[in-house]
């Protein structure tokens, strides 16, 4: 018998994994190009040449022995580690060294690394509703308890008067996602500076430390020139974690990396425990070849052109049919509100002409549906007169 609590778990798997699946066996029926699949963020876009170019470079050039051994340290290599603080200095005038990165697998990796090492059981963790439905998981995976904010659907800015009222002792991560899965949505820096003067005030109040882990995978896909705030600036017990599956559009590769700044509580300890949680939990360390190839890559990036045409051509056509959609500013999510208030029987509706979308559900957020336009150009053109069939049966 598996465990009481992989049995809660298997029961209420993904459903973006589900609906991928979906996809998979409509494209066998009916033909891939007729399949309209917008379930799964994967990166459409390759990536950089460079990083092809770094691959065979390295395989080359390093000893083979040493490259595809274990990390001397299970934080990662140092050079790897010394050139991101590096970089993140250059970028956002910080003043991390190399003891403040830690190398993970991927940004969930880094996730459950941070939330085994700050978790007692009945901590709590805060999230804004809509967020990345793992986070429960991730909660659960340390006996902690998964607070939910209510999602603000006129802008999908954080609650902070709610957010306050559910702060409490027992409160100890806060995790924000911003760009934003699956709204898309960069939380201004007004909402920062807001949302740390409230934390301080409560550290304070409950004689508590409560960290703030911002998630960032999507931090280099912003659009129309927006800023999406570095959040160790303005709240000393920040901790980041980061992954090139989209930056690099390397998903499968199972890179990232955390922060943990000097200026965060404990951050001696907390250092050391990242790393032995790196170990621990089956890591051991993140993978080597691919430290290697983003340390040749820090300044390179992926074209989002290619998701900011997809993201201007999928909400105009959708709006211009009638559903409503907030435009997105970052990451390649369109968050659209169902025409129904029940909106996975919508989303049941979509399957009928071979589109397959993800329910707000899955965000703690029902009544809406994710869109991801990580996808073909040509899909995007040739789904919305599928899209139109849908409104209009709706509209009947």
């Amino acid at each position: 018998m598996i465990s009481k609590k992989m049995e809660n778990m298997v029961a209420n798997s993904s459903a973006i994994r589900a609906m991928f699946e979906e996809g998979n066996r409509l494209a066998k029926l009916y033909g891939a190009e007729n399949v309209f699949d917008f379930s799964l963020g994967n990166p459409n876009v390759p990536a950089p040449a460079a990083v092809k170019k770094a691959i065979r470079e390295i395989l080359e050039e390093e000893d083979p022995i040493v490259l595809h051994g274990y990390t001397n340290s299970n934080a990662g290599y140092e050079d790897v580690r010394q050139a991101v603080a590096e970089s993140l200095n250059e970028r956002f005038g910080t003043a991390f060294a190399t003891h403040n990165i830690t190398m993970t697998v991927g940004a969930a990796g880094g996730l459950n690394v941070i939330f085994k090492a700050l978790l007692n059981p009945g901590d709590e963790v805060i999230a804004f509703a809509p967020y990345f439905g793992e986070y429960r998981s991730y909660t659960n995976n340390y006996d902690g308890v998964m607070v939910e904010i209510s999602p603000n659907t006129v802008d999908f800015q954080p609650k902070l008067d709610e957010f306050e009222a559910k702060i409490t002792p027992k409160t100890k991560i806060v995790i924000v996602n911003t760009p934003n899965n699956p709204t898309g949505v960069v939380y201004s820096e007004e909402t920062i500076r807001k949302l740390a003067s409230i934390m301080e005030a409560k550290q304070k109040e409950f004689g508590t430390e409560i960290y703030l882990v911002s998630d960032e995978p999507y931090r280099e896909l912003a659009y129309d020139g927006v800023e999406v705030p570095y959040l160790t600036k303005y709240y000393a017990n920040t901790i980041v974690g980061y992954s090139y599956s989209k930056s690099l559009s390397l998903p499968g590769e199972r890179i990232g990396y955390l922060v943990i700044p000097d200026e965060a509580a404990d951050s001696e300890k907390l250092i050391s425990a990242a790393n032995v949680a790196t170990r621990i939990l089956g890591f051991v360390n993140a993978p080597t070849l691919q430290q290697k190839v983003v340390k040749a890559c820090l300044n390179e990036k992926t074209d989002i052109s290619y998701y900011d045409r997809n993201r201007e051509t999928l909400y105009q056509g959708l709006k211009d049919l009638g559903f409503e959609c907030i435009k997105p500013e970052g990451a390649f999510y369109l968050f659209v509100k169902s025409p129904v208030e029940d909106e996975r029987a919508f989303c049941q509706a979509a399957k009928k002409y071979n589109i397959l979308i993800v329910p707000g559900s899955s965000f703690a957020c029902p009544g809406y549906v994710r869109l991801a336009y990580c996808v073909s150009y040509e899909t995007i053109v040739n789904s919305l007169p599928k899209f139109a069939e849908l409104a209009e049966e709706y509209r009947k």
